[in-house]
């Protein structure tokens, strides 16, 4: 559906569509989709001129949009007239409905259409591409303390009340709580006003209220493609940017929530949560819904906006689906292109790396220009046990009271309390229905539950057993897991009455064993004394470990990939891990996601999208302390300060499969954990830095082997550059080689960002399937200036596998700066 012409000026003569418009009017039109058009010219961020009345408007590197600017408003008028003019001059009114017009990142627009009327677009004089649109997903405080933030970072930008200040962080997620402590605005040190930032701010459409208050610096709602697509719910979606999911609101006080919110839940505090950056702005741009998850064209949209509006920093706790067929380049398609020209606008981008680990070539964040963040489970772990009366003492998890001390109650099975032997089709030994349950024999007892494939579903919940334990008059309850598929994932959920869950099948049998010998029952199997006792253990009080971090189960892995046929990318993904198991963060009581934590002001859950606003929140104290760096620069200085080690000084390891299914640990590798765990202290002086711009990010485009040149331009409106050679030439701060045939060398230019003079001294080191060697073996640069250094690869055996190295600067004045490196050796 690509076609390259040159570009038309407004006119029906000039369209060409004489007659096309004589034949669309006879022209029956099928069921109508959602499509994502990309058009000859210009977006505002690159057009240089040209057009006779309407001025250049192109930034350079790093730059953001003079939104402001009169030439940037009569351009984007210019290019929204084009896109109306087109699809008016094609198609009758009524026939097609235009969604959106993207003027600033890319140039098109989403259309709601038939088949017959995208392929006549396709088709069109002056339209690039016509892409069905596809679905996009999310990746489901005691963080700041683990990563160090309020002695070793914090501090050094005036504390935790100037942390991040003046920065806006943008979230393309599923919408705010607004009226949630950790976003309310204080009472003293009351945020001013922002001129560079320009974004709106919706009313509640209920209260009339803004969704603003100072804190809060922007609130908005994409939906437009969900509603044509039939997908969205006003009742539950919300046509506003309240989070109606959860999602949003977690992700938001993680990376920019206030600092000292205490997290209570049934009567317990769990501690105190705080975003990584406290005093940063909040810029809300909604485009995720609770039951479907969103739609590419209203998360491009959203983008758009934001990067518009003037957000520093984005944060995407989300990706697409599987694309459609007819796309081929991972690295160019309408939402990878848009985030690329939110770079050149001087946007740094965090985007939560995927949940299909531990599997290789499971990511869905592909591009340079993207920092993508792998997820880690920090040192925080809740476990509990359940003892038994006759000694045997069963672990589990449980985020719970105990029973009372130094007493055992009566253990009763759900199954052995029916009211009715007609309810069983309801499930009853889920024990989600109290109504179901003898409330005689139940109270003052310990109710007996059965983990069933419901809970995993999301029709069952350990919130709901609990209350419904809690209603019976039991003392507590025990979930009893019978069957589990190989590497199912429980985490703890915080109940108000003393409640646990056995994971280990073999211990549930023990329990199930013990229970069926200790009840006493008549011939026809009704129990007529029950007699297995046992008492519940406290597990509200977390264990330490210093074998964190690791990198999570679900947690996406590489090789990254250049395309749909998996073949492997010379560019390392991920590239950063951050913290993203059993976070604890503000949740929406409108929110539904997790059906444990329905109503509740706190949610703990998992996922890489909890990782990634880390990094956002982290990249806001970066860019507050340089805010002059690039992306680039900012995505480097996390990087090559970052760490290999856990918190014992051991090296990092990463939850995997057993030969059984069953969970171990393995030596982790950059395809688990890119350059390291962030050290956001680190980070803030990292020694020197490895720039990139639009450029060379279009440079790494042009030189990846099966990327077509004219796809290129179509995306980036740019003629490619080829000086660069090779991708592996790209400047990042990682080195990645997927066939390496006998040597080959790289270059990385680095440049020095401290304020004084400093030598280095560069080693490195590689698994002996590969020399690697690093030339000058020491330099010295002055504060502002760069140095190239070469990097030779040798494959000294064919393993079939990759190896795994880095190089390694150390500086004099004791700034360390470590870039890893993979390869895979060929024979020639």
């Amino acid at each position: 559906m690509r076609r390259k012409l040159a570009e038309p000026r407004i006119g029906a003569m000039e369209l060409g569509l004489g007659i096309l418009l004589l034949s669309t009017t006879l022209l029956m039109f099928g069921k109508a989709e959602v499509y994502m058009v990309i058009i000859e010219g210009e977006p505002v961020i690159s057009y240089r001129g040209g057009i006779n009345g309407l001025e250049a408007t192109a930034v350079e590197s790093d730059e953001k949009i003079d939104t402001t600017s009169e030439l940037v408003i009569s351009y984007a008028q210019h290019l929204e007239k084009k896109h109306d003019m087109l699809l008016g001059m094609l198609f009758n009114h009524g026939t097609y409905e235009k969604l959106y017009s993207y003027r600033h990142l890319i140039n098109g627009f989403a259309v709601d259409l038939s088949t017959e009327q995208a392929e006549i677009l396709g088709r069109s004089p002056g339209v690039k591409s016509v892409e069905l649109d596809w679905k996009v997903q999310r990746y489901t405080t005691h963080t700041p303390q683990f990563l160090g933030l309020p002695t070793g970072v914090w501090p050094t930008g005036g504390g935790h009340d100037k942390a991040g200040e003046d920065i806006v962080i943008g979230f393309v997620d599923s919408g705010i709580y607004p009226h949630h402590p950790s976003f309310s605005s204080p009472l003293t040190e009351q945020y001013g006003p922002l001129p560079k930032f320009r974004g709106k701010c919706e009313n509640d459409p209920v209260t009339k209220k803004s969704f603003c208050n100072g804190k809060i610096i922007g609130a908005q709602h994409f939906a437009k493609a969900a509603i044509a697509a039939g997908a969205f719910n006003p009742d539950i979606d919300y046509a506003s940017p309240m989070d109606g999911d959860g999602h949003g609101s977690h992700t938001a006080s993680i990376a920019a929530g206030n600092n000292g919110i205490p997290v209570r839940m049934h009567g317990h505090e769990f501690g105190k949560a705080s975003g990584m950056a406290p005093r940063a702005r909040i810029a809300v741009y909604k485009a995720l819904y609770r039951l479907f998850g969103g739609f590419v064209s209203d998360v491009v949209a959203a983008i758009d906006q934001a990067v518009y509006d003037g957000v520093d920093i984005l944060s995407l706790s989300v990706g697409p689906n599987s694309p459609p067929s007819n796309m081929k380049t991972t690295f160019l398609n309408p939402f990878d292109a848009t985030l690329l020209s939110a770079v050149k606008a001087g946007v740094f981008v965090a985007q939560a790396a995927g949940n299909g680990g531990p599997f290789p070539k499971s990511l869905v964040s592909y591009s340079p220009w993207i920092t993508a963040v792998a997820a880690a489970i920090d040192d925080r772990q809740y476990k509990n046990h359940l003892i038994l009366g006759n000694g045997k003492i069963l672990a589990g998890i449980g985020l719970s009271p105990s029973t009372h001390p130094n007493q055992t109650y009566n253990l009763v099975s759900a199954n052995d309390v029916l009211l009715d032997s007609s309810v069983s089709k309801y499930s009853p030994a889920d024990c989600q229905r109290p109504e179901l349950l003898n409330r005689n024999l139940v109270e003052g007892n310990i109710l007996l539950c059965g983990y069933s494939f419901n809970f995993i579903s999301g029709t069952a919940s350990i919130k709901k057993v609990s209350e419904a334990a809690k209603s019976l008059g039991a003392v507590g309850f025990v979930l009893v897991v019978e069957d589990v598929s190989p590497g199912t994932k429980f985490d703890p959920v915080p109940v108000g009455v003393p409640g646990i869950l056995i994971t280990d099948v073999t211990k549930s049998m023990d329990l199930i064993d013990y229970y069926n010998v200790s009840t006493q029952r008549d011939w026809t199997g009704r129990v007529k004394r029950f007699k297995a006792i046992g008492s519940i253990g406290d597990g509200l009080v977390p264990i330490l470990h210093k074998s964190a971090p690791q990198v999570a189960l679900f947690s996406a892995r590489g090789p990254n990939i250049k395309d749909f046929s998996y073949q492997d990318a010379d560019l390392l993904k991920p590239d950063i891990l951050a913290p993203g198991s059993l976070i604890w963060a503000a949740w929406s009581p409108n929110g539904t996601d997790e059906p444990n934590y329905v109503g509740e002001a706190f949610a703990m859950i998992s996922g890489t999208s909890m990782a990634a606003p880390h990094i956002a929140g982290i990249a806001a104290l970066v860019k507050q302390k340089h805010p002059h760096w690039s992306p680039a620069a900012i995505k480097s200085a996390l990087m090559t300060t970052s760490t290999k080690l856990d918190r014992a000084g051991r090296p990092l390891q990463a939850q995997q499969y057993s030969e059984t299914e069953s969970m171990k640990l393995v030596t982790a590798t950059p395809f688990d954990y890119g350059s390291g765990h962030v050290n956001p202290r680190a980070a803030l002086d990292p020694g020197l830095i490895f720039d990139a711009g639009y450029e060379d990010y279009l440079g790494f485009l042009c030189t990846t082997p099966g990327i077509d040149a004219h796809e290129i331009k179509n995306y980036t409106n740019s003629q490619c550059n080829y000086t660069m050679g090779r991708p592996s030439n790209l400047n990042t701060p990682s080195i990645a080689l997927s066939r390496l045939i006998g040597t080959h060398t790289v270059t990385r230019t680095v440049t020095n960002v401290a304020e004084d003079e400093e030598t280095y001294v560069i080693t490195a080191r590689m698994d002996p399937a590969v020399a690697l060697e690093a030339k000058p073996p020491a330099m010295t640069l002055r504060p502002g200036a760069s140095r190239r250094f070469t990097v030779t690869l040798t494959a000294r055996t064919i393993t079939g596998t990759y190896s795994f190295g880095e190089v390694l600067m150390k500086g004099n004045r004791g700034h360390k700066v470590r870039i890893p490196v993979v390869a895979m050796g060929y024979q020639r």
